[in-house]
């Protein structure tokens, strides 16, 4: 299925070679696409709009992308390898943002192929597709703090170049088989790439799966909430458009040489988690009752983004805190919830 629109831009500039983004449909996707839409960029999206979390909020999120100007949707698989590499050869695109991932850190326990097929055929199919771009500039793709592993935090957080060689759970191993791959890709094409290590990302429009989304939706409900790690864990929550500007400023500066590189994406302050449920029932207006439980198989304890790089690179300093972000969060999980 291909939807598209196709209005004169308001500011009369010429077009552009589109760039592709993947995972079009999903929250980071989704937000990443309308900035570049809102600074007159051309956008094709693609995504599968699969069930791991319900499709109704996928398609929404879709659903406000009708009548922009320039953009286009693919419904299609990532992994697909000659989808891909027609959408990227057909429409002359020179830089990709891939998103498109299975993600969750549980969910790999008994889905372990599900991320074989997404994480790293997906990412071979876009590297691929890239290398036999005339003119390619740059891909930029999702990697993810979970490839830290569970380790004792540095004084000033993670760094890019820590070892990450101890991935806990499946999930965290296929992304950094990624970055891998990358690195062989560039070694071997000259393939302009940047990986971004997210670390937590939350807000409106954010994936039901993530903590504080679940925490919500059973707090107003009046329904427990479960508290893994008996809330000693700590994230560094980092709200969607911090990140995104984060996105595409590094979009922007493609690597010298031609060469890869990674760098973290984060807030830069680590939260315990029984701070940020305190913070969300501020937020609510209303109180949790929690139920500790133990860590879960594949998590770890905290995480803590140093930014130093991407703040070199691109001037990239977090702007919303947390009791901010998850006030917004609060007030559009209600309207979206009301107008449904």
């Amino acid at each position: 299925m291909t939807t598209s629109t196709n209005d004169a831009r308001p500011d009369h500039r010429p077009m552009t070679a589109p760039i592709l983004v993947t995972g079009v449909a999903g929250f980071i996707g989704h937000a990443t696409a309308h900035r570049l839409l809102a600074r007159g960029e051309r956008v094709i999206g693609i995504d599968t709009v699969n069930d791991y979390y319900d499709p109704a909020l996928k398609r929404a999120r879709l659903a406000t992308f009708d009548g922009r100007n320039s953009f286009e949707f693919h419904h299609g698989d990532v992994a697909d390898a000659a989808l891909v590499a027609r959408l990227v050869v057909d429409h002359g695109v020179t830089r990709v943002v891939h998103l498109a991932a299975q993600a969750g850190v549980r969910y790999s326990i008994d889905n372990p192929f599900a991320y074989q097929h997404s994480n790293l055929l997906g990412h071979l199919s876009v590297m691929e597709a890239c290398r036999h771009a005339a003119g390619f500039e740059h891909l930029v793709y999702a990697s993810s703090s979970s490839v830290y592993g569970d380790r004792a935090i540095n004084a000033d957080g993670f760094r890019e170049d820590d070892a990450a060689v101890s991935p806990v759970s499946l999930y965290a191993a296929t992304k950094r088989s990624c970055e891998l791959m990358s690195a062989s890709y560039a070694s071997l094409y000259a393939l302009p790439q940047t990986g971004l290590r997210f670390f937590t990302v939350y807000g409106p429009w954010g994936r039901p799966d993530m903590a504080y989304f679940s925490f919500t939706r059973r707090i107003l409900a009046g329904e427990p909430i479960e508290v893994f790690g008996e809330g000693r864990m700590a994230r560094d929550f980092t709200y969607i458009d911090d990140i995104v500007d984060g996105i595409v400023g590094a979009l922007d500066r493609p690597p010298a040489g031609k060469d890869h590189r990674i760098l973290n994406i984060g807030d830069s302050h680590p939260v315990e988690l029984m701070t940020m449920i305190a913070t969300l029932e501020a937020a609510l207006g209303h109180p949790a009752v929690k139920v500790m439980r133990p860590m879960q198989q594949g998590d770890v304890t905290a995480t803590y983004a140093n930014i130093d790089r991407l703040h070199a690179l691109t001037g990239y300093a977090p702007k919303v805190r947390l009791d901010e972000g998850l006030r917004r969060f609060a007030e559009w999980y209600r309207s979206y919830h009301d107008a449904g």
